[in-house]
C-alpha cells in the first residue's frame, strides 16, 4: 500500500468511543472461534518473508493460503494459483453464488511486502507478536492483515453454509509493493478470472481515531496516477581546473528550482468535492469552511493558499510532481558531462501523463534536456459513488462503530485498485481498520495494528460480504 495521510485534527465530533459492541453468548463463541482462526492464519502468514524478489516467496505465500481454503472445503477446481511469472505467487479463488444478484464481486489483497531487516526492528519482523494492544509484524496492517480478514471470512461463510446470489472472487496478488505485474496481468490477459462488476479491497480507505474517539470511516474511491520521470542534462565536461559556464549540474539546478515553485493547476471531481464537504463537517474551523468553498466552486486565491500551505491538503488540490533522487558526474576533477534528477509525480484522476510531461517540460525550461518515463502510466478514473454499494456500507459503519461520518476519498498514493479501474472495474477501498495517523507504520519499523481494530474489521467484513450479496448483515 502506498498510504496516503487522511488529515483529521483532534477537535472533532463527539463521536462513539472505542469499545466493545456487545454480543450474545453465542455470537460471543462463534467470533471468538473466528477470531482465533485469523490469528492462527495471520501468525503463518506473517512467518512468510514474502518479498517480491525473484526468491519465490509470494508463490509459497499463495499456496499455504489457497491450502487453508482447500482444506475447508472448497473445491480445488476453485482455488486456483497462478501468476504472471514463476517466482510470483496470485490466488483466485471463486465462492459460488447462485447468479441471482448479477456479476460477481472481487474482494482484493496483496500478499507481498516490503522487507524489513531483523536488525532494525526491536522485534523480529517475520514473526507475529503481540501484546496488549497490538499486533507486531511485517504485513500485518499492509496487507497481510487484508488477506486474513478474506480468507478467513471465506471459511466462516462456508461453514455457516452461506449461499451468496452472486460470485465472490477473492483475488491475492504478489507484486502490488513493486510493479503491480500481477494484476495488471489479470486486469488485461486473464480478463475472464475476474471479470466482475466491481471490488472490494482491503488495502486502501482506513478508520480514524483521535483522542480515543472514532472520528471518520473513509472509503476510498479514486486514487492518483503513479509516473516518474529523469530529466538529464548534459555537457561535453572538461577539466575541472578550467571552469565553463554551461555546468550540467547548475543548469539542471536552475530548471529545478523552477520545478519547485511551480503549483499544478486546482483540480476537483464529484469524488474529492463530497469527500471535502463530508470532511469540512468533521473539522469546522477555517479549514473547513475553505474545504466547503472548493467543493462548491467558490474558492477564491486565499483559500486555496490557505489549503495549499499544507501538503497533505496540496496533494489533494492537484497534481504534483517532486524531485526524489539526484545523480551527477564522474570524477571529483572533472566537469560533469551529465546531470540527472528523478522526478517522481501523482496525477489527478483526469489529467493525463503526456498533458503533465509537457508542463514539466516548460516549467524547467532546458530545452536541451532530455526526458524519460521510467515506467508506463496506468489511469484510474475514480469510481462512482453508487448507493447500492454506499448505503449498505453505511448502515454496517453505524452498526459496527457507531455514529462514524463515512467520507468517500482519494489517496495521494496508488493500489493495485488502480489497475481494474483503467480496465473499467469500480474499486472501493474498504480496510475498516481504525488507528491513531501514522501508528501502524507501513514499510517502516515494528510495523503493528490494534488488536481489537483488527478483529472488529474481521466482523465488520463478514458482514458487509453478506449484505452486499443478498444476505443481509
Amino acid at each position: 500500500m502506498n498510504i496516503s495521510k487522511y488529515k483529521i485534527i483532534a477537535a472533532v465530533l463527539p463521536i462513539l468511543a472505542l469499545g466493545p459492541v456487545l454480543a450474545s453468548s453465542d455470537q460471543a463463541g462463534t467470533t471468538d472461534r473466528y477470531q482465533a482462526l485469523a490469528e492462527d492464519i495471520l501468525g503463518q502468514a506473517i512467518s512468510i518473508r514474502s518479498v517480491d524478489d525473484g526468491s519465490g516467496s509470494t508463490v509459497e505465500m499463495a499456496k499455504a493460503m489457497a491450502r487453508r481454503l482447500t482444506d475447508a472445503g472448497f473445491p480445488a477446481a476453485d482455488v486456483l494459483v497462478t501468476g504472471p511469472r514463476p517466482n510470483v505467487g496470485v490466488v483466485v479463488a471463486r465462492y459460488r453464488g447462485d447468479g441471482t444478484g448479477g456479476k460477481p464481486i472481487i474482494v482484493m489483497a496483496h500478499m507481498d511486502v516490503v522487507d524489513a531487516k531483523p536488525s532494525d526492528w526491536t522485534r523480529d519482523p517475520f514473526r507475529l507478536e503481540q501484546d496488549d494492544t497490538f499486533f507486531y509484524g511485517r504485513g500485518v496492517g499492509d496487507d497481510k492483515g487484508g488477506v486474513v480478514m478474506l480468507v478467513t471470512n471465506f471459511i466462516r461463510l462456508h461453514e455457516e453454509g452461506y449461499k451468496p446470489n452472486r460470485d465472490i472472487i477473492m483475488v491475492l496478488t504478489g507484486d502490488e509493493e513493486t510493479t503491480g505485474s500481477s494484476m495488471i496481468w489479470l486486469a488485461n490477459e486473464k480478463r475472464s478470472l475476474i471479470d466482475a462488476d466491481y471490488a472490494l479491497n482491503t488495502d486502501a480507505g482506513e478508520g480514524v481515531i483521535e483522542n480515543g474517539k472514532r472520528v471518520a470511516f473513509a472509503i476510498q474511491t479514486s486514487e492518483k496516477m503513479y509516473q516518474t520521470f529523469t530529466i538529464t542534462a548534459r555537457n561535453p565536461g572538461g577539466h575541472s581546473s578550467v571552469p565553463r559556464p554551461d555546468n550540467a549540474i547548475y543548469q539542471l539546478m536552475h530548471g529545478l528550482e523552477r520545478l519547485e515553485t511551480y503549483q499544478f493547476p486546482v483540480s476537483l471531481n464529484k469524488n474529492t468535492a463530497e469527500q471535502f464537504m463530508a470532511t469540512a463537517d468533521v473539522l469546522g474551523g477555517q479549514t473547513g469552511r475553505d474545504l466547503v468553498a472548493v467543493a462548491s466552486g467558490g474558492a477564491d486565491a486565499a483559500v486555496i493558499d490557505r489549503l495549499s500551505s499544507d501538503p497533505y491538503w496540496n496533494a489533494m488540490l492537484r497534481t504534483t510532481c517532486v524531485a526524489t533522487m539526484l545523480g551527477a558526474g564522474h570524477a571529483e576533477n572533472a566537469l560533469p558531462q551529465s546531470a540527472t534528477a528523478t522526478v517522481n509525480c501523482r496525477i489527478f484522476p483526469g489529467v493525463s501523463a503526456d498533458d503533465v510531461e509537457a508542463k514539466l517540460q516548460d516549467v524547467v525550461d532546458l530545452p536541451d534536456a532530455e526526458f524519460k518515463r521510467l515506467d508506463v502510466p496506468h489511469p484510474s478514473g475514480p469510481s462512482p459513488l453508487r448507493a447500492t454499494i454506499m448505503e449498505p456500507i453505511k448502515s454496517l459503519v453505524k452498526e459496527h462503530f457507531g455514529e462514524v461520518p463515512v467520507i468517500p476519498s482519494m489517496e495521494t498514493g496508488a493500489t493495485d485498485g488502480l489497475f481494474l479501474r483503467n480496465v473499467g472495474i469500480p474499486v472501493y477501498g474498504v480496510s475498516a481498520v481504525f488507528a491513531v495517523e501514522g501508528e501502524m507504520n507501513f514499510h517502516g519499523m515494528n510495523e503493528k495494528v490494534r488488536k481489537k481494530s483488527f478483529f472488529d474489521a474481521l466482523s465488520f467484513w463478514h458482514d458487509m460480504l453478506k449484505a452486499l450479496t443478498g444476505g443481509g448483515a
